[in-house]
C-alpha cells in the first residue's frame, strides 16, 4: 500500500511518516512551499524537509503552490487569521495539490503531521472536516497522531493500516511528539515555530499596504516585501531600502524594467528601489535618505546615481545626507491623506 505524505520538515510530519513506515506503508513525501514560507534555502524546497527524508529515506517531491496563494490571500472564502493568515483556504489549496499527487505516485490516501487542537484555524476537528471535502480527499486524510480522537478513515476502515497503533494526541503540547521523537532516535528537526510569513504582524502590515495599492501584484512584488526598509511615498510610489550588501544584489535583481534604483556614487551604502510612478521631489528625499544610511552620512554633500536596471536612463544628483524621519514623514503623510480621501 502506498500513500502520499505532507511533510514539512517539522517534527509533526516527520513522525507521521514514521508511524505509517512501521505500519509497512510505502511512503511519498510531499513538500508544498511557497513564496510566504519563512524559510530561505540555498536551493528550492524547505532544507528542514530534506533533511527529514535523509532520516525516513522516502522519496520527496516539492512544488510551489505561490500562484494559487496569491489569488487566495486576495480574496480568502473563509476568511483571515490574527493577522493575514488564510489558513483554511491555504491547506484547501495543499489537499488539492497533494490529492493530484496521489494519482501521480499511486497512492491510495494522504497522510499528515496534524494534530488536533495544535493550531486553532485548521487543527479543529469541524476545520479538517470542512478543508477535506472542499479538497476532494474526504475520508482519505489519516493523521497518525490524533488518529484515536478521530473518526476511522477509509484507509483504517477498509484494513489497509492498523487504527490500534495510531496515536491519540491533542493540543498544543509538544511534550509527547518530543519523546516519541526521542524512541526513534530523531534528534535533527527545527524547534517550532510558524511557517508562514503571513501571520507574521510586520509582514501582514506590509501586505496589506501593497493590496490596497497593487491590484494585480505579482510574485516579484510579494518577493520584494521580505526584503529592507519600507516607505510609502505616494498612493503611487514606494521605496524599499537595503540592510546589507546581500539585500542590495537582491533589490537589483528584482528590480522591474519601470523600477528606479538610488546608491551612492564613492561611498559604500545601501541600494534604494523606487517602485510606482515617484515624483521629482521624491526622488531627491530619497536619495538623500540613501546618503544617510551609509558611509556618506556625514559628509555634507555626495553624488547619488538615480538608475534604471535594464538599461534605463542613469542620472546624478547632488544632496545632502539625511535621515530616514524624512521618509517615515512622507510615508505618515501618505497614510493620513488616503485615510482622509477615504472618508
Amino acid at each position: 500500500m502506498r500513500a502520499v505524505a505532507l511533510l514539512s520538515g517539522g517534527l509533526d510530519s516527520t513522525l507521521a511518516i514514521r508511524l505509517m513506515l512501521d505500519q509497512g506503508i510505502e511512503v511519498a513525501a510531499l513538500n508544498c512551499v511557497s513564496v510566504f514560507c519563512t524559510c530561505t534555502p540555498k536551493s528550492f524546497g524547505c532544507s528542514a524537509a530534506r533533511v527529514a527524508v535523509r532520516q525516513l529515506g522516502v522519496e520527496l517531491k516539492t512544488i510551489s503552490t505561490s500562484a494559487e496563494l496569491l489569488d487566495v490571500v486576495k480574496k480568502p472564502k473563509h476568511g483571515y487569521g490574527k493577522n493575514l493568515n488564510p489558513c483554511l483556504d491555504c491547506r484547501i489549496v495543499t489537499f488539492r495539490k497533494a490529492r493530484e499527487y496521489m494519482d501521480e505516485a499511486g497512492a491510495s490516501f494522504l497522510v499528515t503531521g496534524e494534530v488536533l487542537g495544535e493550531r486553532p484555524m485548521s487543527q479543529r476537528r469541524e476545520a479538517m472536516k470542512l478543508i477535506e471535502a472542499e479538497a476532494g480527499v474526504a475520508g482519505l486524510v489519516v493523521r497518525p497522531l490524533s488518529a484515536a480522537l478521530l473518526e476511522p478513515t477509509i484507509p483504517e476502515r477498509n484494513g489497509w493500516i492498523d487504527r490500534a497503533r495510531l496515536l491519540g494526541i491533542q493540543g498544543r503540547s509538544r511534550k509527547p511528539q518530543i519523546e516519541l521523537a526521542r524512541q526513534y532516535g530523531i534528534a535533527d528537526y527545527p524547534c517550532p515555530a510558524g511557517g508562514c510569513r503571513l501571520t507574521d504582524r510586520g509582514f501582514a502590515e506590509r501586505m496589506r499596504d501593497l493590496m490596497a495599492h497593487t491590484r494585480d501584484f505579482s510574485l516579484d512584488d510579494v518577493k520584494l516585501l521580505k526584503l529592507g526598509r519600507h516607505f510609502r511615498l505616494s498612493p503611487t510610489a514606494k521605496v524599499v531600502i537595503g540592510r546589507d550588501e546581500k539585500e542590495n544584489k537582491e533589490l537589483i535583481a528584482l528590480a522591474c524594467e519601470h523600477d528606479v534604483l538610488v546608491e551612492v556614487v564613492g561611498f559604500s551604502g545601501p541600494v534604494a528601489l523606487v517602485r510606482g510612478a515617484p515624483s521629482h521631489d521624491e526622488l531627491l528625499r530619497v536619495a538623500a535618505v540613501t546618503a544617510g544610511y551609509g558611509k556618506a552620512r556625514n559628509e555634507g554633500q555626495v553624488q547619488v546615481r538615480v538608475w534604471g536596471r535594464n538599461g534605463g536612463a542613469t542620472a546624478q544628483v547632488l544632496v545632502a545626507p539625511a535621515d530616514a524621519g524624512i521618509l517615515q514623514r512622507v510615508s505618515a503623510e501618505s497614510s493620513r491623506r488616503e485615510e482622509c480621501q477615504a472618508k
